[in-house]
């Protein structure tokens, strides 16, 4: 076969299998929508009923804070929610889709893929609603936002690293899920969600950054309350560790492909 030929054989190859993500993630959305009485109501409810609980109980319970610290709260949140639905189900996904796997042969990554498809569709959702409600606080639209999508694809080849890399692993330790429940928890309330990481002491700070979804949120921060743009330097270390992971994830997948089927129970 000609270099021209085995090309073009690639390129059909790599769209078959976005179209492929594409309709089984649209499948999805609409099994979802088609459970219950409220349908697609539910992709905005879920997330609202999920912020207003911190809202009661940060604002009127714990008496903390005014409108500018529910607004911090709530970005907060938002990106959070994103990360954390989509992570934790991706870690699941190839073990939810074990019967589809024996019937017919599909490249596994398609199913972390697809939860992430799912999900970010319905991020967007959330966020363009969240970005009018800002229209009607003491947030406005600044140059600034303008970087917003920088923004979140960075946060997006986060989440495809670690959904890929959790989704690869898992069927190898069921065990793990245990643990990655608990470490989720406690990234929940490292990530800066609830205060600002930059008022801390910096020797606090230093192993906070570590975080990724510190930084992510950090920056969604930055740019739509404060108008700064992203920081060139986290973005690119959040980038390199989303790349490195996608890279390892990559060499399990491509190792234990054909083998997942006969581990999984």
């Amino acid at each position: 076969m000609s270099i021209k030929g085995t090309i073009s054989t690639g390129y059909k190859d790599r769209r078959h299998f976005i179209d492929l993500v594409v309709q089984k993630a649209k499948a999805g959305l609409r099994a979802e929508a088609s459970r219950g009485y409220l349908g697609v109501l539910w992709w905005i409810l879920e997330p609202v009923m999920y912020m207003t609980i911190f809202y009661f109980v940060f604002l009127h319970l714990f008496q903390r804070g005014d409108e500018n610290f529910v607004i911090f709260l709530l970005t907060g949140l938002i990106v959070w929610k994103w990360f954390i639905s989509t992570v934790s189900s991706s870690a699941s996904s190839l073990m939810a889709n074990v019967g589809l796997m024996n019937q017919v042969y599909v490249p596994k990554i398609l199913f972390p893929l697809t939860t992430v498809a799912v999900n970010t569709f319905k991020f967007f959702v959330v966020f363009a609603l969240y970005l009018v409600f800002l229209q009607f606080t003491e947030t406005k639209v600044t140059w600034a936002w303008t970087f917003l999508p920088v923004v979140i694809v960075t946060q997006l080849f986060l989440i495809v690293a670690v959904s890929g890399f959790l989704a690869a692993i898992m069927p190898f330790f069921p065990d793990l899920r245990v643990i990655l429940d608990n470490f989720l928890l406690m990234l929940f309330f490292l990530s800066g969600i609830f205060f600002d990481i930059s008022r801390l002491p910096e020797s606090i700070q230093g192993y906070l950054w570590l975080n990724p979804m510190a930084v992510m949120i950090n920056m969604y921060r930055q740019v739509l309350h404060n108008s700064v743009l992203p920081d060139l330097q986290q973005l690119v270390m959040v980038l390199l560790f989303s790349a490195v992971t996608m890279f390892f994830a990559a060499l399990i997948y491509k190792h234990f492909d054909r083998i997942y089927p006969k581990i999984i129970h």
